[in-house]
């Protein structure tokens, strides 16, 4: 009787400088993993590797603001936005975590994207799926990559197909396959909590701000006040002092008002992609699984 792993031969390349390598490898190719981090799970990011990001990138940030747009009169306005108070300095802060959360995010999407492209199946149309086969499958899939817990689509259907021998009907393996979608679109909402938060938490800095320049501006009012008996640059320099209070107050709300608003619509892209990829993995399943199974409740 023949093997039925013998049915299975996964689509390796012709040519492989490792045979035992596997065509996949998330501790190899994670983004994470390569800088030396604990790579998070799926499309969820390792938090301390995007603080680090956001840290540097905001020192060299000012550091460009500072001894860079301050010292260029054209552009001298908008490096006063930006010095003026302690606000900006938390809201350019916030602004490049989220960026670098959304950015490494994009590169692990794009890495759960490859799994798409390997053929644990064989492309015979008469193949079918039973519990035999199915471990061929299975055995197919970790030699493609080194870890399938580590890729969304491979590690929904290794849990279906690791239990077809305790199911008697292909509803229930569809439904097997429904309740890890469905868990997977829910890690996929959870993975973008920390933007959200930081979403809410910048127009909030930057109203802070507001309410500060505000007060300072209502504060020089007093001294204008005195200063109005007195001589008339007395006067000049208190309504500076306010003028300046009152750009405190604008300035920061529109620093943070723009800064929510890219990573806005940084974020509707990014979730749009992986929507899409979620519709991906389901219709593979649907195609590779569902539609091949075969049996004997």
């Amino acid at each position: 009787m023949e093997n039925p792993s013998s049915e299975i031969s996964p689509n390796l390349p012709t040519e492989r400088l490792d045979p035992n390598e596997p065509d996949l490898s998330w501790s190899a190719s994670d983004f994470e993993q390569k800088l030396g981090f604990r790579g998070g799970r799926f499309t969820s990011v390792n938090n301390v590797v995007t603080f680090l990001f956001a840290v540097v990138l905001t020192v060299v940030f000012f550091v460009a603001v500072i001894y860079g747009l301050n010292n260029w009169d054209p552009t001298k306005f908008i490096a006063e936005m930006f010095l003026r108070g302690i606000i900006p300095i938390p809201i350019v802060f916030f602004f490049f975590w989220c960026m670098a959360i959304l950015f490494v995010k994009s590169r692990k999407l794009a890495l759960q994207r490859k799994a798409l492209d390997l053929k644990p199946f064989p492309d015979r149309p008469d193949f079918l799926l039973n519990p035999e086969t199915a471990q061929a499958v299975i055995a197919a899939i970790q030699k493609l990559v080194d870890d399938s817990r580590h890729f969304m689509l491979l590690n929904r259907i290794e849990r279906a197909l690791s239990n077809l021998r305790n199911i008697g009907h292909i509803g229930d393996v569809s439904d097997i396959l429904q309740a890890q979608a469905d868990y997977d679109e829910g890690h996929q909402e959870s993975s973008y909590r920390l933007v959200n938060g930081f979403i809410w938490a910048i127009p909030v800095l930057g109203f802070i701000g507001t309410v500060l320049g505000l007060s300072d501006a209502i504060g020089g009012f007093g001294a204008t006040l005195a200063a109005s008996g007195e001589d008339i640059n007395a006067l000049k320099e208190s309504l500076a002092g306010i003028t300046g209070g009152l750009s405190t107050a604008f300035e920061t709300t529109l620093i943070a008002l723009v800064a929510a608003l890219i990573v806005q619509v940084k974020m509707t892209f990014l979730q749009q992609k992986e929507s899409i990829f979620l519709d991906d993995c389901n219709d593979y399943c649907h195609a590779h699984v569902v539609s091949k199974l075969k049996l004997i409740g």
